[in-house]
Formats: C-alpha cells, sequence, structure tokens
C-alpha cells in the first residue's frame, strides 16, 4: 500500500466502502468489482485500496479470526504478523514477570500490541516505516490511551521508558508486498543491538526458527514454537522474563491447546535401533530445539537413524511432541516395484512423508499410478546409506 491509497482509504467514505465490501475471491471477480466500484465515481486510488484491504481482511482470519475484519493490513505485513494466539502467549510473558509497560519495537501492523494491550499492559509501539506505522494507529485505536504508535526506529527508544521491551528485527527487505531474506547484520536494528538492548532490559526477540544457533547467547532463554504442525518462530528472552534454569524450550500448540519442553541444555540423543512397530516425526519445534532425545525417552523409543529425526519404537504410546505412525511392513524403495506393491494392496490415497532423501513428493506419487479405495502414508527416508520405503497409519 502506498501513501497515496492509505490516505484515500482512511476517510468516513473509505472505510464505510471497505466494510460494505465482500473480498472477491477470483481475478475476474476482482476486475468486475473494481469496474463497478469505478463506474459509482470513487476514485481510482480509493478503489485500489479498498479492494487491496478487503482481499487481505479475508486472507487474515486465519492469524485474526473475527478481529480481522476491523484491521487494515499491508500484503508483507500480514504475511510477517505474529498470529494472535501466540502473541497473546507473548504478552501472559510479560504479565506473568510482573510488568504494566512495554515497548514494542518494530510493530508492524500491530500483532504483538494487540495480545499485550488485550491483557491490560501499556504499549508504547514504533515502527520504521510510515504507513506501516499508521496502520498499527489504527488497529490499536480501540485500546485508547494505553497504546501509543509512533513512526520512528527501533534505536531512537529510550530504554527507561518501559519496564520490558518486545523486539521483532525487521529480517527482509523494505516494502509492502514482495521482500527478500536479509542477512543478521543487515537486519533493523541489526543482531547486536537487540543483544546489546537485551542486557538492559528484559527483552523478548523474535526471530526465525532457522536463525543459526552459534548467534545466540549463553544467558537467554531460547523457545522455539510451533503451531498446528508449522515452526513459526524462535523467540529469545532475557532477564527477568526468561525463567529460572531454562535456556532450552519447544512450544507445540496445536489449536487451543499447548504442550512445552523446557530444559538448561541440549538433550543428549538415543542411540538408533531397528525399525519397530511404531514410527514417530517429532514436531519442528522439539528438532530445532534439540529435545529429541528427551521425546525418545517418553517414548522409550531410538533413533531410526542417528542423523535423521524419526524414532521409532515398539511401544503402542504417543506424545503431543510428535506425530506416531503404526508401521504395516517395509516396502521396495524403488519407484516401480513400489508402486506395484501399493497397487496390489489397493492403495489409492497416499499420505507421502520423506526426511533424509532427495525426492519430489509430487513427480514420486505421480510416478507411482496409484489405484484403489485404501489409504496408507509413506514415509520414504534412510537408514545409514540404504533408502527405506515405510508404509505405515497415522495413530
Amino acid at each position: 500500500m502506498e501513501t497515496a491509497e492509505l490516505t484515500a482509504l482512511l476517510t468516513p467514505e473509505g472505510l464505510r466502502l471497505l466494510d460494505a465490501l465482500e473480498a472477491p475471491d477470483e481475478a475476474d471477480d476482482v476486475a468486475r468489482t473494481v469496474t463497478r466500484l469505478r463506474a459509482d465515481g470513487h476514485s481510482p486510488a480509493l478503489v485500489a485500496a479498498v479492494v487491496t484491504q478487503a482481499r487481505l481482511r479475508a486472507r487474515g482470519r486465519s492469524k485474526f479470526g473475527d478481529l480481522a475484519q476491523r484491521m487494515l493490513f499491508t500484503r508483507a505485513g500480514l504475511e510477517q504478523a505474529t498470529r494472535l494466539s501466540i502473541a497473546v502467549r507473548h504478552a501472559a510473558r510479560f504479565r506473568e514477570a510482573g510488568f504494566t509497560s512495554v515497548a514494542d519495537l518494530g510493530c508492524g501492523i500491530g500483532g504483538d500490541a494487540l495480545g499485550l494491550a488485550g491483557l491490560g499492559l501499556r504499549v508504547a509501539a514504533l515502527d520504521a516505516d510510515e504507513v506501516t506505522a499508521a496502520i498499527a494507529a489504527y488497529n490499536l485505536a480501540p485500546f485508547g490511551d494505553d497504546v501509543t504508535v509512533r513512526h520512528a526506529t527501533a534505536e531512537t527508544f529510550d530504554p527507561l521508558s518501559a519496564d520490558a521491551a518486545w523486539l521483532d528485527p525487521a529480517r527482509r527487505t523494505a516494502g509492502h508486498t514482495e521482500t527478500s531474506r536479509t542477512r543478521p547484520e543487515d537486519w533493523s536494528p541489526s543482531l547486536d543491538w537487540a543483544f546489546a538492548l537485551a542486557q538492559r532490559l528484559p527483552t523478548g526477540i523474535k526471530l526465525g526458527p532457522g536463525l543459526d544457533r552459534a548467534l545466540i547467547p549463553d544467558d537467554v532463554e531460547a523457545q522455539w514454537v510451533s503451531a498446528d504442525g508449522s515452526t513459526i518462530e524462535l523467540v529469545l528472552w532475557s532477564g527477568a522474563l526468561a525463567r529460572p534454569g531454562v535456556r532450552r524450550a519447544a512450544l507445540v500448540v496445536r489449536g487451543d491447546s499447548s504442550h512445552e519442553l523446557t530444559t538448561a541444555a541440549d538433550a543428549e540423543d538415543e542411540p538408533s535401533r531397528a525399525l519397530g512397530g511404531f514410527l514417530h516425526e517429532p514436531d519442528g519445534a522439539v528438532i530445532r530445539a534439540r529435545l529429541i532425545g528427551d521425546v525418545a525417552r517418553s517414548l522409550d523409543a531410538g533413533m531410526l537413524d542417528e542423523h535423521i529425526a524419526y524414532l521409532t519404537s515398539d511401544t503402542a504410546v504417543t506424545s503431543p511432541f510428535v506425530s506416531t505412525f503404526r508401521v504395516r511392513e517395509e516396502l521396495p524403495a524403488d519407484a516401480k516395484r513400489l508402486g506395484a506393491a501399493l497397487r496390489e494392496r489397493g492403495i489409492g490415497r497416499l499420505e507421502i512423508k520423506k526426511r533424509g532423501v532427495d525426492l519430489d513428493p509430487a513427480v514420486l506419487r505421480r510416478s507411482l499410478k496409484l489405484r484403489g479405495d485404501e489409504e496408507a502414508t509413506l514415509i520414504m527416508t534412510r537408514v545409514g546409506a540404504k533408502r527405506v520405503a515405510i508404509l505405515a497409519d497415522r495413530v
């Protein structure tokens, strides 16, 4: 969104038009909607803004639920925003530590600030992009004087002005639509600046889950978070926001439920063992936090291969930290013989999972030429140098 579009949108006429507009789905629907609105006498800038916002609001429901219908977005801002259910969990950490005011440095469209303000915390939010800051101010307006939003960079923040800070460095190039990833030294603010702030003030720093672990300071709690099967973030907590004795944590959120593993250090892996009656795929947050060994011991399981994150056991138990599959049999791994075996078993619907092997599941699926009414899961992996195909059923 450009400034002219935002200016046109933030008027009584623009907001009324947006609230009355159903989000067009297909390209033809968009074209017809634009033509109709232009014929009604609305300016090109306003039409572009309301049609874009209507579509972004529809997409925003996956992160913000019904609240998305009263919010404004940029495309990049929505993609990078924290989903509201996770933002509330972030906010709870600040409240439980006894803080009452939080600086949100790099607030984006206001996702985390919504969680903080929703739990009764005072929020001083800022963003380096003028349009994004204006959108955040609109989204946070219902909280009145408890939330302030400024167009400013994180480096202008006075650490004495808040009890604690939440920092989400810009890790992509500037822009409201297409952006690309940058290096830690090019983030805004830089990772070094963020770590320096965390030494002075209790801080939560939101980062990508694939951050090089060598960059993580020794004196922070590193919490990897997954939501509904996707590993979405790494949060580094400093000072009073870090839990005593916790340096590694894996938080697994599925719907309204959550489960967490915490430890003082990386967990030692269990030795590898032969394929048993069950195969377990650890959640991505558990893998990133290097807590697979703790999960394996809870399941009386071992590694299928010491270099690949699959566990196997003979015990009929599972865990919130894994997806569990009951093993049917091991099949030939080459596509021709594998396809024949699957057709012989009448399997026409197949979930394909892979780890440790170079293959495209979509290409493999086409080559298998499946037929039948049965369904199963095919797990393609390797044990040592051997490629293996495991036919299984989800537990």
